[in-house]
């Protein structure tokens, strides 16, 4: 507040930046997943997830939204029990796409808040250290927050940069957690299309014999 408005346009574009590249991954990443592995329809696929974003928007915990998403995936989805209870709470405990997302985003904005410079080798291990940070990460709400300190302190940065994002961090972290649901039920159905293939494969080879 005592910073006035060059503050909050400076947090406004953080929050932006994030934002635009959670919804960049989501519709690109995602979406082309579908399309082209997984052979589905995005549109029909992002329709059937509106009750498992709205989970996860509202608890910011993919552990939470996990018993929702495993239903959609099995029910409207069709995807098979035994892949989704394998697949999803997998993808809940190590695929953190949107928390990597916000750590290399927020390491970014930190660094040129304290004025820091960052060499392309410096970039680099930002990039290596969010994916291996979000990995460990614990799906509950905030903990992205306790691993960007390790990103942080991998390139020299001061922990105490956290505090400059910790206040609307939630807002981040609601969205973000779409986005990793989203990438586990995605992923689901990518490894049920790949074993259709295949049984089908294994099936035609039985016949010729």
């Amino acid at each position: 507040g005592k910073q006035g408005f060059d503050a909050m346009k400076s947090m406004g574009l953080y929050m932006f930046v994030v934002l635009f590249a959670l919804l960049v991954h989501m519709v690109v990443v995602y979406g082309g997943t579908l399309s082209l592995l997984a052979r589905r329809n995005p549109v029909t696929f992002f329709k059937e997830m509106i009750p498992v974003m709205t989970v996860a928007f509202s608890t910011s915990s993919s552990s939470a939204t996990l018993p929702v998403s495993m239903e959609v995936a099995q029910k409207r989805l069709q995807v098979p029990k035994s892949i989704s209870s394998f697949v999803q709470p997998l993808g809940a405990a190590i695929n953190m796409d949107g928390t990597a997302i916000m750590q290399g985003v927020a390491t970014i904005f930190i660094a040129q808040v304290f004025q820091v410079d960052l060499t392309v080798p410096e970039l680099v291990t930002v990039v290596l250290t969010a994916v291996l940070a979000s990995i460990g990460t614990a799906a509950v709400p905030g903990a992205g927050l306790i691993m960007l300190a390790m990103v942080l302190t991998a390139v020299g940065l001061p922990v105490e940069g956290i505090a400059l994002i910790i206040g609307i961090d939630r807002l981040l972290d609601m969205t973000r957690t779409m986005v990793n649901s989203t990438g586990d039920l995605t992923c689901a159905l990518y490894v049920a299309n790949s074993e259709e293939k295949k049984e089908a494969k294994l099936a035609g080879k039985t016949t010729e014999a």
